[in-house]
């Protein structure tokens, strides 16, 4: 890791003898500027933004303790060795006040000087090494709450509006318009029949790699999310001027994708998108609209289909889709009357149904089971046997009617199934207990869920019914809280404080704390005590 250098010094020979007789080349620092008062070092400082300055104390127009001073006011990070002939212990002891890293007396020992130079070259590095690390982590966690997001608002768990609290820093969401496609691996329930849940949670993990390794060349932002057992949501962010149409971009992503998924884990996936750029506040819509789609494409296979208004589609809400969504509500919210009502008028809808409809119901109602089933084990609310008992029903289904008692009895086993896990009050207060417990480390919603035995995204649901807000938006409060408490009953740093509540950038901590309560930290802190 190569560092920069500023050497400043009002002696023309002292300059040369500190260029010539310090080996930076092998330090591997480059000198990028050299300076004869300190306005020179000053100039020299903004434009190239030094790792280490040597300075003279004693320059025309402006001394070293001055250009220090002034050199904290653009650079807080650099190194400052000064160069002194005073000895004074007092005078010392203000150089290091003011920000000096450490100082050199004249006449100069070269070799001291050097040794001093290695030393405080191997700290620099140090220090780099730690905050490039920590931006790394800190970026992927910033990366996960954008994820989070992102997923809370398709699935219509939060409304975003000027003061929602948002743990991200992506610019103005508001703004971005998104590329929306949703990926569904063929004949999923079929294929993963046979899997354990180890195994489906390993599949599903490398599928998702494969995509975000396909799109890491892509120069547009994106995002993969993972929404139900192998289906994913990609969003790209378009961005205007661009030249190529969405289904160009789309077509030619397609292909990728779809081929690189097959050569890698061997299974084929279809892609329904959305052909217009949408944007935040369309989303969860967008979501629906693309999730119906392609359900009821009943026959794709490795298929690229661009969303169309059919009038099938604009029927669903009255229809089989809406319904069978409605039985799934029920089970996700413990509601036997709600499943049982929607149930109830999916049987009247089949017998009213005309002789030249049977053909297409039978294979939408078939296919709308293995939908149910999906969800089903989302919410992890059947095991192994009651699944292959359903599927060898659905093997010997040959009519509506045989269909629809498999559907009556999956929502018998989801609504027993629900029951017998913990109910939703104590998973909330187990989740509550975890956040409490570890608010200061990086959790991220994956960790709860599984700690809980159900996936994120019935997490996500139970959460918002319990607490009236997304899982994002409660920790990002309970962590300001706490934040407010040990500012004003603790001497810790911003610093500290925002990293014991999970906050590793001071620069993101104090974002937050500002939108959270109207004021940056160290206001906070000041005015309270005042008025103390």
């Amino acid at each position: 890791m190569r560092l920069k250098a500023v050497l400043a010094d009002d002696e023309p020979n002292i300059l040369r003898n500190l260029q010539a007789v310090i080996p930076w080349e092998e330090i591997e620092i480059d000198i990028v500027g050299k300076a004869r008062n300190g306005l020179e070092a000053l100039e020299l400082c903004e434009l190239h933004v030094p790792d280490i300055v040597m300075s003279d104390i004693r320059m025309p127009h402006m001394d070293g303790i001055t250009f220090v001073h002034k050199l904290r006011e653009i650079n807080e990070e650099c190194s400052v060795l000064m160069v002194t002939g005073y000895q004074d212990f007092d005078y010392v002891r203000s150089l290091l006040r003011a920000g000096v890293s450490d100082y050199i007396l004249k006449p100069i020992d070269y070799e001291e000087l050097e040794n001093v130079i290695r030393k405080v070259a191997a700290d620099i590095r140090a220090k780099k090494l730690s905050q490039h690390e920590e931006h790394l982590k800190w970026g992927k966690i910033r990366s996960l709450a954008y994820e989070k997001v992102l997923q809370d608002i398709m699935m219509n768990y939060t409304d975003i509006t000027a003061t929602t609290l948002l743990p991200i820093d992506y610019g103005d969401l508001e703004t971005l318009r998104y590329v929306f496609a949703i990926i569904d691996v063929d004949d999923y329930s079929q294929k993963s029949l046979p899997w354990t849940e180890q195994e489906r949670k390993l599949w599903n993990f490398a599928v998702r790699n494969v995509l975000q390794d396909s799109l890491a060349d892509e120069q547009s932002q994106f995002t993969v999310l993972h929404m139900r057992e192998g289906e994913w949501a990609l969003l790209m962010v378009w961005e205007d001027g661009v030249e190529a149409s969405v289904e160009a971009k789309l077509r030619t992503l397609s292909a990728k994708l779809q081929h690189n998924v097959r050569e890698s884990v061997k299974l084929g996936i279809s892609i329904g998108y959305f052909p217009q750029p949408v944007g935040l506040h369309q989303l969860a819509d967008t979501y629906q609209k693309l999730l119906r789609f392609m359900q009821l494409n009943l026959d794709k296979q490795e298929s690229v289909l661009p969303y169309k208004e059919t009038k099938e589609s604009v029927d669903a809400n009255t229809s089989l889709w809406f319904l069978v969504e409605e039985i799934v509500a029920g089970l996700k919210q413990l509601s036997k009357p709600k499943s049982e009502d929607a149930l109830d008028r999916l049987k009247m809808l089949l017998e009213g149904l005309t002789e030249s409809s049977f053909a297409r119901a039978f294979q939408m109602l078939h296919y709308l089971i293995l939908h149910v089933l999906r969800e089903l084990r989302e919410m992890n609310a059947l095991d192994s046997s009651e699944e292959e008992q359903i599927w060898r029903e659905l093997d010997k289904s040959e009519s509506i009617a045989h269909l629809l008692q498999v559907m009556v009895h999956l929502v018998s086993i989801g609504l027993e199934g629900s029951n017998k896990k913990k109910n939703s009050e104590l998973l909330m207060a187990a989740a509550k207990d975890y956040i409490r417990t570890n608010y200061s480390t990086d959790f991220g919603i994956e960790d709860i869920a599984s700690s809980l035995g159900i996936s994120s995204s019935y997490f996500s649901l139970l959460f918002k019914q319990h607490f009236g807000e997304t899982f994002v938006e409660y920790v990002t409060k309970h962590r300001m809280e706490l934040a407010k408490s040990m500012l004003l009953h603790s001497d810790k740093s911003i610093t500290d404080i925002g990293k014991s509540v999970g906050y590793i950038e001071r620069r993101y901590f104090t974002k937050v704390f500002h939108k959270f309560t109207g004021e940056i930290p160290s206001e906070y802190r000041d005015k309270r005590k005042e008025g103390n």
